[in-house]
């Protein structure tokens, strides 16, 4: 059994509150400190132009402190702030990120991420484009610099393999979901 006793906020920020949970497992008395963030969703584009991925590769602070590089493979993604329908949050990132336009998604799946520390819910889902999609560069918003990286089918199995390129589990969930997509069990 488990009942939480307090939560006490630490610090809060703009996207990340940190918190210190009281709670008791068991009769045991326990503390835990958690980074709330927000829910988000991620997109596996796939261009059936150009028979590539389309990914984002991006600046993340975290990343250089521990590689000194910082620089990511990732799949389009956003977090979920606004009170609509994930999807159109989905198709929204998309546009702002890659520079697709989009009418919708297909839902993959949900999981959880950050489990030890945060425990936020990640939504994934996919999306065809050809090039005639792509209405502007993309990049982001707000100084986002988002560099917008189309990785060709025929790279997929060297990109997923190399260890010094910094990927994160969403892409590669979604891409084994992509390569095992049509066949039957």
């Amino acid at each position: 059994m488990i009942k939480i006793n307090k939560i006490e906020e630490m610090c809060r920020g703009k996207f990340i509150s940190l918190k210190k949970l009281y709670f008791t497992q068991d009769n045991v008395e326990k503390i835990w400190e958690i980074a709330s963030i927000y829910d988000s969703v991620a997109v596996l584009i796939y261009n059936t132009t150009q028979e590539a991925f389309v990914l984002v590769k991006q600046f993340r602070p975290p990343v250089f402190l521990k590689n000194n590089d910082g620089f990511t493979y990732e799949l389009c993604a956003g977090i979920c702030d606004k009170d609509i329908p994930l999807s159109q949050i989905a198709i929204e990132e998309v546009y702002e990120e890659t520079g697709y336009k989009i009418d919708g998604v297909e839902k993959i799946n949900s999981f959880w991420t950050a489990v030890g520390s945060a425990g936020a819910k990640q939504t994934l889902f996919y999306a065809e484009v050809t090039d005639d999609d792509r209405v502007n560069a993309g990049g982001g918003i707000d100084n986002e610099k988002i560099e917008v990286i189309h990785l060709a089918k025929t790279q997929l199995q060297n990109f997923m393999e190399d260890e010094n390129i910094v990927k994160t589990p969403g892409l590669l969930y979604a891409i084994e979901w992509w390569l095992n997509k049509d066949k039957k069990c």
